[in-house]
């Protein structure tokens, strides 16, 4: 009987710097599987984008690998089952697959799979794509090894590869398949290997000239960030790809200094800050293949208890409708609807809005936020939603204000009037709080509160305090402290920079 090689695509959907791709091919005929795990299609944190940018990403997946002589093999169901029924049908000796940490029911699946593998006798072999650290003892030396796995050489994409004949390939499934929404998200990235290339090379030629001094304001970060996130948390693009590739391009300004493009300072600034976002990528994903359980639990178990008993539920539909009274919050919530990103000051505002305005568990928000996220990465998601929800002990508690935001990042209310029309006729010097106009001017901007938009459902000021208040009195507790401190042994960065890739 002869024996194929299989690769398994999970959130690794390309052909180049593939690892397990490129090994399986030296080893003989390859089967390529991608399999539809309803477990996962049916998670509280999937929703129809994420299903939308991964089609078009097996479409351009299932493109390549038919040019290589090859072709995608399709199936659904729970995948030891998907690889038991395969295995009889095609048997395979070797799984190729690559290092995943996503969420518990991933983590999960990739146990039942490895045990499977090993009482069946199949060999599994598992390969790293980021600089994420399997089985890590310490931080201590963290990211000298993310730095040599960054400028490792770029694995070569297969010249060809060799399949088995008489193969059922299956069908790339639609979202009423799995009865999810099928309202298409127009304003959202296309998924795939090609488009992820084409969206970093505008970037890197063009739009990330400003990206250090535009990525913090909606107005302009949609333009001016990189918008690699999606392609990075579907594994479109490998992250040391795009690492290199910043790299040669600020290289190239270096070597063409001698020019003095007065531009070319503004380029290499944004260059550097974005290669450290990428490597904040990593860092805060490490969180979570650290410690699983992060995604239900608190980081800093001193804080269980704070938010738990109180859940205002007329609260949190407002906040998730964009109905909450503060104009940049309602438009970025609204935003996210339309197009399933924002940068990541917005993101880090609209959490600091739940937890402390609105005094909401993280983890309600936390779910609603992972469904509006295309470039939702569990690792980043709950890290970060938890170290702005003031619960780890171990960062700085960063209470935003819905007000100053917008004169900070929005004064001409360029971004919020295109979300909420409403206010269109508001002139600038009323956006932040415009239910301080008087009745007169009310009326007279066509904008009454309570009618066409809605009152604040806090007072700033008074929330501002008593979040304060109740968060600071558990932090300095010595009890507290002495968490603390195991937390950032465990979890702590060793760098001060801590802002992930969300550009």
């Amino acid at each position: 009987m002869s024996y194929s090689q299989l690769v398994w695509f999970k959130k690794d959907l390309r052909i180049k710097d593939h690892s397990p791709l490129y090994q399986a091919t030296k080893n003989g005929k390859c089967l390529c599987l991608f399999v539809y795990e309803d477990e996962i299609i049916n998670s509280d944190d999937f929703d129809t984008r994420h299903f939308n940018f991964l089609n078009q990403s097996l479409i351009d997946l299932r493109k390549k690998l038919r040019q290589l002589g090859s072709n995608l093999i399709i199936r659904r169901g729970e995948c030891v089952e998907v690889l038991r029924k395969l295995h009889n049908e095609h048997p395979f000796e070797t799984i190729w697959a690559h290092q995943e940490t996503g969420n518990w029911i991933s983590y999960q699946r990739d146990l039942r799979v490895l045990s499977w593998a090993k009482e069946t006798g199949i060999q599994y072999k598992e390969f790293y794509q980021n600089g994420v650290i399997r089985k890590l003892n310490t931080r201590d030396g963290w990211s000298r090894i993310w730095n040599q796995r960054m400028n490792e050489k770029i694995i070569a994409t297969p010249s060809s590869i060799h399949s088995p004949n008489n193969i059922d390939y299956g069908e790339i499934l639609s979202p009423s398949n799995f009865d999810l929404n099928t309202t298409p998200n127009s304003k959202g990235l296309l998924g795939g290997e090609t488009h992820a290339k084409q969206c970093l090379e505008t970037f890197l030629s063009d739009r990330g000239k400003n990206y250090q001094k535009e990525m913090s304001s909606p107005v302009t970060a949609f333009d001016s960030c990189s918008r690699m996130s999606s392609y990075l948390t579907f594994g479109n693009i490998s992250i040391k790809e795009v690492y290199q590739a910043s790299k040669e391009r600020a290289n190239l300004l270096r070597k063409n200094k001698s020019k003095s493009n007065p531009e070319d300072k503004g380029w290499l600034k944004s260059l550097s800050s974005f290669q450290s976002r990428l490597r904040w990528h990593c860092h805060f994903i490490q969180k979570l293949e650290d410690e699983p359980e992060i995604e239900h639990q608190n980081i800093n178990k001193a804080y269980d208890g704070l938010r738990e008993e109180s859940f205002n539920s007329e609260y949190y539909e407002a906040w998730l409708k964009g109905q909450t009274g503060y104009p940049i919050i309602d438009a970025c919530m609204r935003a996210l609807k339309d197009g399933g990103w924002i940068n990541f000051r917005m993101r880090a505002m609209l959490v600091s809005f739940t937890s402390y305005h609105l005094w909401l568990h993280w983890k309600k928000p936390a779910i609603e936020l992972a469904r509006l996220f295309t470039d939702y990465e569990p690792g980043i998601h709950y890290s970060q939603i938890q170290m702005q929800a003031g619960v780890t002990g171990i960062n700085t508690v960063r209470i935003y204000s819905p007000i100053k935001q917008v004169t900070d990042q929005d004064p001409q209310g360029i971004f919020i009037k295109s979300y909420l029309p409403e206010l269109n006729s508001v002139p600038d010097h009323h956006l932040a709080e415009p239910h301080k106009m008087t009745q007169l001017e009310q009326s007279m901007y066509g904008c009454v509160i309570g009618k066409n938009y809605p009152h604040p459902i806090v007072n700033h000021a008074e929330a501002y305090k008593t979040a304060r208040d109740r968060i600071h009195s558990i932090k300095k507790l010595k009890s507290t402290k002495e968490v603390s401190k195991k937390v950032f042994l465990k979890h702590g960065s060793r760098k001060s920079n801590r802002r992930p890739v969300r550009s």
